[in-house]
């Protein structure tokens, strides 16, 4: 019952850089469209991997809430098999060195730039009023893309602009002084849209549709009963390719099982409530280990600050002699 790893062939020996914004809890749409890959990508490949919360700033206001989730990010990841020892997982904000890099690439960074940055377009097209974190947000990822010497940046489709326009702010430092920023590529990671949401729509916190990874029993129970589907009576036929019931739980079945399911959907006399309840079963089961490491590790949160700063630590490796080089580049300090 086991869900299907990343089938396309990974990269290799490459320096790969994402971070997680905690703005939420993790869901099946982040697993399937990220957290997995994430996971993967550090077999073959000198991953570093950070806790946006910097980031988070434009989104959540309360400072306990934000600590909360950043540590509930941090454990997620672990429990799903981030490996400490092989990937780097820090804190943003215990690499300060970033703000710094951020003021240094807003310095040279047209503003015009900015204004094609989708996030703040959609602000502005919705009638909200952007605040200056949103308009500088492309300012800040680049910084964190860029002081890691990144290779490669693990997006969806949908975030692609992120990284051009990281690229073409490292271009601009490069061109203003001197060669000194790496100029990041993107690596496309599966379009999320395929992970529908119990709406049927993309999963997504922002429509409050999301199914949780690690949500207690009754509530995983809750948010999976409570997908959405038509009102085809069991004994009827029904099309599988239309069902985002089906769509979810394809996810944890074998493609034998795929098969034998579509076949049942197809002939008739298959009840939604009995695929839920499947669903569900599934659900629990995959990621019942990653649960009982999550308890676990929750339980020691002095190792999980402990994980925090060795990666930060670690990240600085790479980020002092950046560091260095942009500033002599540019004529700050001696």
């Amino acid at each position: 019952m086991a869900a299907a790893e990343p089938e396309a062939a990974l990269p290799r020996g490459l320096r790969v850089l994402s971070g997680v914004k905690p703005s939420g809890t993790l869901h099946l749409g982040n697993y399937f469209g990220a957290v997995r890959q994430h996971i993967a990508l550090q077999q073959d490949n000198h991953a570093v991997y950070f806790i946006a919360d910097y980031h988070s700033l434009d989104a959540v206001r309360d400072a306990d809430e934000r600590r909360r989730l950043s540590l509930d990010i941090a454990l997620d990841y672990l429990a799903l098999g981030l490996d400490p020892a092989r990937a780097i997982l820090y804190r943003q904000s215990d690499l300060p060195e970033v703000t710094e890099l951020t003021w240094i690439l807003g310095t040279v960074t047209p503003m015009g730039l900015l204004e094609r940055a989708h996030a703040y377009k959609d602000q502005k097209a919705h009638g909200h009023k952007p605040d200056l974190g949103l308009f500088a947000y492309p300012v800040l990822m680049a910084a964190d893309i860029l002081i890691h010497r990144a290779n490669i940046v693990p997006v969806g489709q949908d975030q692609k602009q992120h990284i051009e326009l990281a690229r073409d702010i490292a271009t601009k430092f490069n061109l203003t002084y001197r060669e000194v920023l790496t100029l990041p590529e993107p690596y496309i990671l599966e379009d999320l849209a395929s992970v529908p949401g119990s709406d049927g729509r993309k999963m997504s916190k922002s429509y409050d549709n999301t199914i949780e990874l690690f949500a207690p029993q009754q509530r995983l129970k809750k948010q999976v009963m409570g997908i959405v589907t038509d009102s085809t009576p069991v004994a009827e036929p029904k099309d599988p390719n239309t069902s985002h019931l089906y769509a979810l739980w394809q996810l944890f079945a074998s493609a034998a099982e795929r098969e034998e399911m579509s076949a049942r959907f197809r002939e008739g006399g298959l009840g939604y409530g009995e695929l839920k309840q499947d669903l569900l079963a599934r659900l629990m089961a995959h990621f019942e280990s990653a649960r009982k490491t999550r308890e676990e590790l929750a339980a020691k949160p002095d190792t999980l600050e402990d994980i925090l700063r060795d990666g930060a630590r670690r990240a600085r490796e790479t980020t002092g002699p950046l560091m260095d080089a942009v500033r002599s580049a540019s004529g700050l300090g001696t």
